[in-house]
């Protein structure tokens, strides 16, 4: 009995061996024969898409800053052109200027030229030799000029304070076309209620220019109409020069 069971103890380990030893043959002839899939990594399409999109925005906003940059520079030497081909065109000699707060940040002198009275944000010049209406207006307009235009009592107090009193001076106000259609030669509104017309002076016909007069018997100085042909004195506004 002894032998009998180490025989078959013997047996059954050199079956289970064998069956091992052919399994694994098999195995390996199959993997063999077997072709092997070949595992493709695919690159994500969608990163080259995304870098080219980014890179078309930074160089549109590139040009835009850069658009905007060549307006700005355009548009800094277009005004200093300006402002330069003005000075030039006025034919000044001397400049008188006051440091004061002017209303643009990058200016701090305003300026008139010499022999010119400052109000604001005007010059004036009052004019010695005398003149029909449309040569008055021709001789302002070659300094850069035009007659005066008076939108308030303050500046017609003003002028009329520099003014000689035996003199008669012209300003920017007339009726072309003789219909009583008053008008300014800046295009400035005429307001019928902010006018200092001398009493009875708007009867007498043919008389479409005005001057400002002085009448010592009335209420001192105020607004005539005369002749457009009648040689006066006249008085030119200016805007003032900012540096």
């Amino acid at each position: 009995m002894a032998l009998e069971n180490i025989y078959t103890e013997v047996n059954f380990k050199n079956e289970s061996g064998t069956n091992s030893d052919s399994s694994t043959d098999l195995t390996s002839v199959v993997s063999l024969l077997t072709p092997k899939k070949k595992i493709l990594h695919k690159s994500n399409p969608g990163f080259p898409t995304l870098l080219l999109a980014l890179l078309m925005i930074f160089f549109l906003l590139l040009a835009i800053l850069f658009s905007v940059a060549l307006v700005i520079l355009f548009r800094m030497y277009s005004d200093l052109l300006e402002e330069k081909n003005t000075i030039k065109q006025l034919n000044y000699t001397k400049l008188e200027c006051i440091k004061n707060h002017s209303p643009m940040e990058d200016k701090v002198w305003s300026c008139c030229l010499k022999n010119w009275k400052p109000l604001n944000f005007h010059c004036y010049f009052i004019s010695t030799g005398s003149k029909s209406w449309s040569e008055s207006e021709e001789n302002c307009a070659s300094m850069g000029a035009h007659l005066l235009v008076i939108c308030s009592k303050e500046e017609q107090d003003f002028i009329t304070m520099n003014l000689d009193t035996h003199a008669a001076y012209y300003v920017g106000l007339s009726d072309p076309e003789g219909q009583g259609q008053w008008q300014w030669v800046d295009q400035t509104p005429y307001n019928s209620n902010a006018t200092f017309w001398l009493p009875g002076d708007l009867n007498c016909n043919k008389e479409y220019c005005v001057v400002l007069n002085h009448h010592l018997n009335i209420r001192g100085w105020g607004w005539n109409n005369v002749s457009c042909d009648s040689d006066h004195r006249s008085v030119c506004e200016l805007m003032k020069i900012y540096l």
